[in-house]
């Protein structure tokens, strides 16, 4: 039987003015100590208790069935999340006009303990939290995924060395603007570079073209995430067009931490364990993937798709579209080698696609949808 979770006050309120005996619920990170007294009232049966407050105050009531995690103390970061992370959340303790402030923020805390703890850690305790802290994440994608239709979600793959200033940013920008105008919800691996312009692309989805310029112009003042001004602009942009109409997912990790998260995603699942990260982008980018110029993480993306694509791991083949010909046949000829190997028969079912064209990239995902 699927538990329901309890995520907030509100949800635990309701449940617990059911009194008698509640069985299959799971209460995430939740602080039962406000709500004690009408908690005695009820007994708990085959429920799961992670990481909440309080919950010692009524573990008489709580039957052999049920389990119960406890918080993990001394961490920087939060083991059982009730959701996704968004900009605020990420970047709490970040000081817009101060870029030394970066250092104090969540994400550089975790990020250093990451780095201080190992990437690779044979600590139990914290492989475990790190463990639980992804699956919450898990869990919060999955919530937020739901309520939109599975060839909806669009991927974009690229270098995170891509410049604000290079044509194929714009290009991604804009491809990603009129897709997620139709409808599509844009993922990526939520870092800079071709990854930040999918989600300004998002961002600025129902504004028009001059206040694109606008924000192309604001951020053009620091070109690479290596930039000091590089979050400072994006977040400058935020303010100029705050309240943005449409949503956009991103999906970075803490194994690339050097790398900052882009704030321009409304809703980010950072998880610490790449693989994890690398096959969800894939896996929910049922609407298809868009290749913009990478190097070897790209290169990985373009061939694990490849092999969903040619098993129909998930029913159907989605289209792989690669941006910027010349790149993709001359100096990364892979969209050369896989027409090759399909025309061999070492793969089957790829829909594959090269263009240099927003206009027919974009065409190209919405017949698909």
């Amino acid at each position: 039987m699927k538990y329901k979770e309890i995520e907030n006050r509100e949800a635990l309120r309701k449940a617990l003015e059911a009194r008698g005996t509640l069985r299959h619920y799971a209460f995430q990170a939740i602080d039962f100590r406000p709500f004690i007294e009408d908690a005695r009232k009820c007994f708990f049966s085959d429920c799961i208790f992670l990481g909440g407050s309080g919950v010692e105050e009524i573990e008489d009531r709580i039957d052999e069935t049920c389990m119960i995690i406890p918080r993990f103390k001394s961490l920087p970061f939060r083991v059982f999340r009730s959701g996704l992370y968004n900009a605020a959340t990420l970047y709490e303790g970040y000081v817009p006009g101060c870029p030394e402030s970066y250092k104090d923020c969540y994400d550089s805390r975790v990020y250093g303990h990451y780095l201080e703890t190992g990437k690779q850690t044979g600590d139990i305790r914290e492989t475990l939290a790190r463990i639980l802290h992804d699956h919450s994440i898990n869990d919060g994608l999955d919530d937020f995924l739901a309520s939109f239709d599975e060839k909806s979600v669009v991927g974009v793959m690229g270098g995170h060395g891509l410049s604000r200033l290079d044509e194929n940013y714009r290009k991604v920008v804009e491809i990603s603007r009129r897709l997620t105008e139709s409808g599509s919800i844009m993922v990526s691996g939520g870092g800079p570079g071709a990854m930040e312009a999918t989600h300004l692309g998002a961002w600025m989805a129902g504004r028009n073209d001059e206040e694109l310029e606008e924000a192309f112009d604001i951020l053009s003042s620091a070109p690479s995430y290596k930039d000091e001004l590089w979050l400072d602009s994006a977040f400058k942009v935020m303010e100029r067009f705050p309240f943005p109409e449409y949503v956009s997912l991103g999906v970075p990790t803490w194994l690339y931490g050097h790398e900052p998260a882009t704030p321009f995603a409304t809703h980010i699942a950072k998880y610490f364990d790449n693989s994890t990260r690398e096959d969800t982008i894939l896996t929910i980018a049922k609407g298809g993937v868009i290749y913009s110029p990478g190097s070897a993480g790209t290169m990985q993306e373009i061939f694990q798709d490849a092999v969903q694509n040619h098993y129909l791991s998930f029913g159907y083949a989605s289209p792989m579209v690669f941006l910027d010909s010349k790149f993709w046949t001359e100096e990364m000829p892979v969209y050369s080698l896989m027409q090759h190997l399909v025309r061999k028969g070492k793969y089957n079912n790829l829909l594959l696609s090269l263009s240099d064209s927003t206009d027919e990239i974009v065409r190209i995902v919405e017949d698909f949808k």
